[in-house]
């Protein structure tokens, strides 16, 4: 079991730690429900360490990063991010991922904790230019400051101007008296911030100048278990839950980042799957009746035929009803149809809805 660099500190705060893609990881501290209210009114402070991060670099780089992904990265300038992801051969998913631009020649990319082995061993295989890539995980901490005071409640710490940071943007710059930290905006929780990378080295200095940043705004550490909540709300795909190796991008809601205009892993299969249409897709639903659905519950018409799966579900804190998302046949995936959860085998009431669920 690896752990962060914070490990220490979120034990010494209390919180519950459970093994998570491999690492020892903070699920709660307070109690989910507290913390999610913390980030969606406040500012929360989540250790997530444990992703992964690549640099890709040379006069290949673009190249490389263009034929193993779904999203155009053609279209990034200098401190831009892009959502992507990494298609596989048989038209599923090994991977999503963010894509930073540093410069013409420099990329990082963000992967999902439990795929870093997985994603670097794909995109190696296609590195036939030989693009200069380096795995720096191991090395480098994320902390995401989530919460509609993230940006007062940091600003004191870096002369970035948070407040006029542009979404899916980044700069690298000085914060808390430490150089080349890379401040960005991207969110997972739908409530605004900020995500910060740094050297291992640094992080009790940062964790603490945060914490005391952010004192006056009544700052909070926060475990995965709020963070899940959180995206949830938003209708946020999670890696393993709601995408996998076998579900299409397509069927995942994902064709707005998956780009016809350029040719990669996957794409003339992707394209004909777009252009007849997908049997099945990725929807969004709340219970009518009571009852919380969970992943790999059965969804079922009224009859009692199985029409799809959940993938994702739980009772929302914010809306005080249980929300999920889950692939269904395409025919009963439109809003406001009726369905059912096979909740320990009751039939209970659900309607589909869009995305998100907490506007």
């Amino acid at each position: 079991m690896k752990n962060t660099a914070l490990t220490d500190k979120h034990i010494s705060l209390g919180a519950k730690m459970v093994p998570f893609a491999g690492y020892n990881m903070p699920v709660q501290y307070e109690g989910i429900n507290a913390e999610h209210a913390t980030v969606r009114t406040s500012v929360g402070v989540f250790d997530v360490s444990h992703m992964g991060e690549f640099i890709i670099k040379g006069e290949n780089a673009l190249d490389l990063i263009q034929r193993v992904t779904s999203n155009d990265a053609s279209k990034l300038y200098d401190g831009k991010i892009q959502y992507s992801c990494l298609p596989n051969e048989d038209g599923g998913i090994v991977d999503d991922l963010l894509v930073y631009r540093i410069d013409e020649l420099t990329y990082m990319l963000v992967v999902n904790a439990s795929n870093i082995e997985k994603d670097w061993n794909w995109i190696q295989k296609y590195n036939t230019k030989g693009v200069e890539m380096h795995n720096i995980s191991d090395k480098t901490s994320l902390l995401a400051i989530q919460g509609p005071k993230a940006a007062e409640a940091l600003q004191s710490l870096t002369e970035v101007d948070l407040a006029s940071m542009e979404y899916y943007n980044f700069v690298k710059g000085t914060f808390a008296d430490i150089e080349n930290v890379v401040i960005s905006a991207t969110g997972y929780t739908g409530a605004g911030g900020f995500e910060i990378y740094f050297d291992n080295e640094h992080a009790d200095v940062i964790w603490d100048a945060i914490f005391e940043a952010g004192k006056p705004f009544n700052i909070k550490p926060i475990g995965l278990g709020a963070r899940d909540t959180l995206r949830l709300e938003m209708g946020f795909c999670l890696y393993g839950n709601d995408i996998d190796d076998t579900t299409s991008p397509i069927a995942a809601g994902l064709g707005w980042i998956t780009k016809f205009s350029k040719v990669f892993t996957n794409s003339e299969a992707l394209l004909a799957e777009k252009e007849a249409g997908v049997p099945r897709k990725l929807i969004g639903f709340e219970m009518i009746d009571r009852g919380i659905p969970r992943h790999d519950y059965e969804i079922v018409d009224a009859e009692g035929n199985v029409i799809g799966k959940v993938t994702s579900g739980t009772q929302s804190p914010s809306l005080q009803k249980a929300i999920g998302m889950g692939y269904i046949d395409k025919a009963l995936a439109k809003e406001g149809t009726e369905i059912f959860i096979n909740i320990r085998n009751n039939k209970i009431r659900a309607k589909v809805v869009k995305f998100p669920f907490y506007k």
